[in-house]
């Protein structure tokens, strides 16, 4: 039909949309060559929007993967509880091992993001039903149960294996937490309140886990970090579940004392409240070995559970969704800033 493009085309530019700016300069000789030179023209541009398209396909799975692993392990959590770990680890430490730091951190993260993906493959079927969770990779279809099983599987090794590393006592400690989060406290969430009970136990083990890796030694010092961290899990996750009461129900979890939004409930959020401050700071009498609080962090830490007290009472007055979300944020910010103080109260002193 032409015996040369080049005798034809001078050149062909292309920019942003394939369509719409594909500009051809040439000589014309024939009908035939216009035609033909239009065709070149839409092979070229569909070939074009094919490859936008494949790389934004590509682009959106990745994105999508690596939305899917955060939430199968739920890294905002994870990183949380890494948080408290390093904090634990300061406060045992005498000259700190960057090295050992780092083990911590990765070996805490798999070891949370194994016992999350453990959780969520046993309650795929009630996470469906409930607003909240229905989204999650499993039970939204995004990932199958055999995928989630690998990951939970691989994070549950290399964080024991990691955490052995440091020490066997900060690796069983880790091992134990996985163990009570997946086939206790997960089972029974179902059956009874007292599920937050055993599920404060996993969930009090990174604060002291940190001062295991440290010392490799377990006393009255990690004992302490244990419990503030231990009665600091019921006013925050009883707070979630008065807000999250309803969606609760749609899957049968029982996460309230009481099993209702009622006074009573409202009146353990206090005493457990009161009982989280009192042992937060019974470190400034000296009762509890290498791990001191002076005065004036005391103070500072009285204050901040003051604060939780405050809106735990209004939980009390107010009977009220949004008051417990208030207490559930507070509650978040409260251990948080008491591991810094401590931390910085160590390191100031």
């Amino acid at each position: 039909m032409v015996e040369s493009i080049e005798q034809v085309v001078y050149y062909i530019k292309i920019q942003n949309n394939a369509h719409q700016n594909c500009k051809l300069k040439f000589r014309f000789k024939s009908i035939a060559q216009i035609t033909y030179i239009k065709y070149l023209c839409s092979r070229v541009s569909r070939r074009i929007m094919k490859t936008v398209l494949q790389t934004t396909n590509s682009s959106f799975s990745m994105a999508s993967l690596i939305s899917d692993f955060k939430e199968i392990t739920k890294m905002r959590l994870a990183l949380s509880v890494v948080f408290s770990s390093i904090a634990g680890y300061l406060l045992g430490v005498e000259v700190i091992d960057v090295k050992i730091l780092i083990l911590l951190a990765f070996g805490g993260y798999f070891m949370v993001g194994a016992s999350n993906a453990f959780n969520q493959i046993i309650e795929r079927d009630l996470d469906a039903l409930m607003n909240r969770t229905k989204n999650r990779p499993i039970p939204s279809g995004r990932m199958s149960v055999t995928t989630a099983f690998v990951i939970a599987t691989i994070f549950t090794v290399l964080g024991v294996v990691i955490l052995y590393i440091i020490n066997p006592q900060t690796a069983m400690f880790g091992a134990i937490s996985i163990f009570l989060y997946t086939s206790v406290y997960t089972p029974l969430k179902t059956k009874t309140p007292l599920a937050v009970f055993v599920g404060a136990i996993p969930g009090a083990i990174p604060f002291m886990l940190g001062w295991v890796a440290a010392t490799d030694d377990f006393g009255i010092e990690p004992g302490t970090l244990f419990m503030i961290q231990f009665f600091w899990q019921f006013p925050h996750f009883w707070a979630i579940g008065w807000f999250l009461f309803e969606d609760y129900k749609k899957g049968g979890f029982f996460m309230l004392p009481t099993g209702k939004q009622d006074k009573g409930t409202a009146v353990q959020v206090i005493l457990y409240t009161v009982w989280t401050v009192m042992v937060s700071i019974i470190p400034v009498f000296g009762f509890t070995g290498k791990l001191y609080l002076t005065p004036v962090s005391a103070v500072i830490v009285f204050i901040l559970g003051m604060g939780m007290l405050y809106y735990a009472i209004q939980l009390f007055k107010k009977m009220t969704e949004e008051a417990a979300k208030k207490l559930m944020l507070v509650s978040v910010s409260y251990i948080t800033l008491l591991q810094i103080v401590y931390v910085l109260d160590k390191f100031i002193r």
